[in-house]
């Protein structure tokens, strides 16, 4: 047989093949990348195994690949480099297909630019000798959702205490109405504070800020149990401590999405 039609992936949940094809679980970064299905040859199955091993490591890479008759229709092999470019590991939940003399990529990626990146990488090596195909959709991940609803400001407090200023819980009732779109998901509350006074005592003062936040977002329609706080003090800096600018941004409340 021929051998014309074959899917490469490596995209997070994917597919390869003449039917080969690539698996990776999404949203698991160490997970196994599975490439099975048929190749036409030795030289198409090791160019394609050493191509996916140099983007995602030898260790995730398992070959399940099976010989065809020994013919390709295209010279695939001398382009398999160029043709997976890295920015490919950018697209989850999808696949790149190349049939014929065409590729065909669909999947998710985080934002536009992305999007654009990665259409851009895959036409350049393409050149002239394939034609591309793109099916991306852009999907913000839920995280991303939550930092842009902060949008890098700061929960504010009366100084050394757990006490929010109108300010805090203006930013505050902002928040609640963003958490509350993550149905029955849970969130943890850290609180952080700058490098200034002992440690233990900055440690209890941001678990106590964090804690004052959990109390102000169940009386906004959280639940107590979609709430985890905890207090990290001054380990986690953000900027210097030595300027007061720096101070600020590491007095901070973080809001993470829990999977």
């Amino acid at each position: 047989m021929a051998f014309d039609r074959f899917v490469m992936a490596s995209l997070l949940a994917c597919s390869v093949g003449s039917s080969a094809w690539a698996q990776v679980a999404a949203g698991e970064p160490s997970a196994p990348v599975e490439i099975s299905g048929t190749v036409p040859n030795d030289a198409v199955r090791a160019a394609l195994v050493s191509r996916m091993m140099s983007l995602y490591g030898r260790e995730r890479v398992v070959d399940r690949l099976t010989l065809g008759d020994g013919k390709a229709a295209t010279p695939w092999q001398q382009d398999v480099n160029r043709l997976l470019p890295s920015s490919i590991k950018q697209v989850s939940n999808g696949q790149l297909t190349m049939e014929g003399r065409v590729l065909d990529i669909r999947g998710e990626v985080s934002s536009e630019a992305v999007r654009q990146q990665v259409i851009a990488d895959l036409t350049q090596a393409a050149g002239q000798s394939y034609s591309v195909r793109h099916h991306l959709q852009v999907v913000v991940p839920e995280q991303v959702l939550i930092d842009q609803a902060l949008a890098n400001r700061t929960v504010e407090f009366e100084p050394g205490s757990a006490v929010l200023t109108p300010a805090g819980t203006q930013l505050l009732n902002e928040m609640a109405r963003a958490l509350l779109k993550f149905k029955g998901r849970s969130f943890e509350l850290i609180g952080h504070t700058d490098g200034l006074g002992a440690r233990a005592a900055n440690q209890a003062l941001s678990l106590a800020r964090a804690e004052s936040v959990k109390a102000y977002l169940i009386g906004k329609g959280l639940a107590a149990n979609q709430l985890k706080t905890r207090g990290m003090g001054p380990d986690q800096p953000v900027a210097s401590n030595a300027t007061e600018e720096g101070r600020a941004k590491n007095r901070r409340i973080e809001f993470k999405l829990l999977i």
